[in-house]
């Protein structure tokens, strides 16, 4: 008797569909992960040069701004001081220079105001470059 002939019968199946999603996922992190050198392998040695550089630093102008809105410029000690008159000795400063460098030493308790009286009077005068002198914790 063959009690089978209903059956039939069922092989085991591989679903790759999973297996595809997982290297999918390690392949994106993998990609993700990477960095990536530019120039890792290429070595470069390059040409030395036995010129001196020119001395190319513009002249600076030192403001200081103390706490209590007392202004200095260079050596001149201006005391409380409008716009106009740091102006003036901004000026007087940079007098035969060509584009100065105006750095403003502003002590840290200073208020915000005779910081923008020094820069409200650069910008009168014309000179653009400003910049701020700081220093390091010790």
């Amino acid at each position: 008797m063959n009690f089978r002939r209903g059956r039939r019968e069922d092989y085991p199946e591989i679903n790759l569909i999973p297996f595809i999603d997982i290297l999918l996922v390690i392949v994106i992190f993998l990609a993700v992960s990477t960095t990536y050198a530019r120039f890792a392998e290429l070595k470069i040695n390059l040409p030395a040069s036995g010129a001196q550089q020119t001395p190319d630093t513009p002249r600076q102008i030192e403001v200081g701004v103390a706490e209590n809105g007392r202004y200095q410029v260079d050596s001149l000690t201006l005391g409380d001081a409008g716009v106009d008159r740091i102006a003036a000795a901004l000026k007087t400063a940079a007098a035969g220079q060509n584009d100065p460098v105006v750095v403003i030493n502003a002590d840290a308790q200073a208020s915000h105001q005779s910081v923008v009286n020094v820069m409200e009077a650069a910008r009168q005068v014309g000179l653009t470059r400003i910049t701020f002198a700081t220093q390091t914790p010790h």
